[in-house]
């Protein structure tokens, strides 16, 4: 979370690369796996998917309000969707690895 918080801190000139979306959805994709870890007590259920996603999810859209005060920069609403499928990717491959490693 930190290093979303810091590159959201970024004034728009200093924004590094032109991959945007990618950049989201990588990042909420690795922060989807580590909260799942933090979530999950080895459960791979469902539920621990769906709290994870909802749980990164709202940390997306206080992202994107966070930017509404850095200079050049603006809230997203696709920026918030892409950092949710990306926590969502991130959360079931680990999941699905996790259940794999288990049995």
């Amino acid at each position: 979370m930190f290093v979303v918080y810091h590159f959201s801190s970024l004034p728009g000139s200093d924004v590094p690369g032109k991959y945007g979306s990618l950049a989201h959805f990588l990042e909420y994709a690795i922060l989807g796996a580590l909260m799942w870890f933090a979530i999950s007590s080895n459960s791979v259920g469902f539920s621990t998917i769906a709290i994870t996603v909802l749980a990164a999810s709202a940390y997306g859209i206080s992202d994107e309000f966070h930017q509404y005060f850095v200079p050049g920069r603006v809230p997203d609403i696709a920026d918030w969707g892409v950092d949710t499928i990306g926590a969502l990717a991130g959360a079931i491959v680990t999941a699905k690895v996790m259940r794999k490693g288990a049995s």
